[in-house]
């Protein structure tokens, strides 16, 4: 069974400890890690949250990466393209030797915020010892057994609650204007209007925990 861990690991053990200390109110959000035939990993991620400027210059400058570009530019937010070279052994390793799956990354000037998929609790010791091996300092912050679908797993949603948005969507819910109400949804599914309602609520606070930050509602929300 696949296990979902995540990490916090501080700036200057991983990358771009040179850029986001230069400007610390940047927030850099990995979108897309590809692994090439040369064994290069190359990150696509996204810079928001302050001056673009100053994190430009520290970023040609910062030595974890090489062969930058900026492919798109909205509003106030910039997508990068670059190749890893020093302190990201943990991805390296990950990508390559373990077939880890990167879900998430969130970094700050501080530390960056990790979630990771393994294929089992093996290759997840495996990373973690790797980790210590190489005097890579991290913190594992949580893990959880991957029971129900990636697409549930990886937006923290229980089996009920992925049921309820689908069923929402294809009813019409989200429509404008609605196809249908909250209350003919809530008899459609067997259920009280009361009982979808929290359903809603606990789904929409579990997605947006999950994709726009990396510390988690409660568990125990249905």
């Amino acid at each position: 069974m696949s296990i979902i861990a995540e990490f916090s690991i501080k700036s200057d053990d991983f990358a771009l400890n040179h850029a986001l200390t230069a400007a610390p109110q940047m927030i850099v959000e990995i979108e897309q890690v590809v692994a090439t035939m040369e064994n290069r990993v190359m990150p696509y991620f996204w810079v928001t949250g302050g001056d673009h400027d100053d994190f430009e210059s520290a970023f040609q400058a910062d030595a974890s990466v090489t062969n930058t570009a900026v492919i798109d530019e909205v509003e106030e937010a910039r997508l990068y393209r670059a190749e890893w070279t020093e302190n990201v052994e943990t991805i390296v390793y990950a990508y390559l030797e373990l077939g880890a799956t990167l879900l998430q990354a969130i970094g700050k000037a501080s530390d960056w915020e990790l979630r990771m998929r393994f294929d089992s609790h093996d290759s997840l010791s495996e990373f973690q010892d790797y980790c210590n091996g190489n005097d890579i300092s991290f913190e594992l912050n949580r893990t959880q057994e991957q029971e129900q679908p990636m697409a549930s797993a990886q937006y923290d949603l229980t089996p009920t609650q992925r049921e309820t948005l689908v069923a929402a969507l294809e009813a019409g819910y989200y429509d404008v204007p609605r196809a249908v109400t909250m209350r003919e949804l809530a008899e459609q599914m067997g259920i009280a209007q009361q009982t979808l309602s929290n359903r809603f609520r606990a789904a929409y606070k579990n997605l947006v925990t999950s994709t726009l930050t990396l510390s988690h509602p409660d568990e125990n929300e249905d």
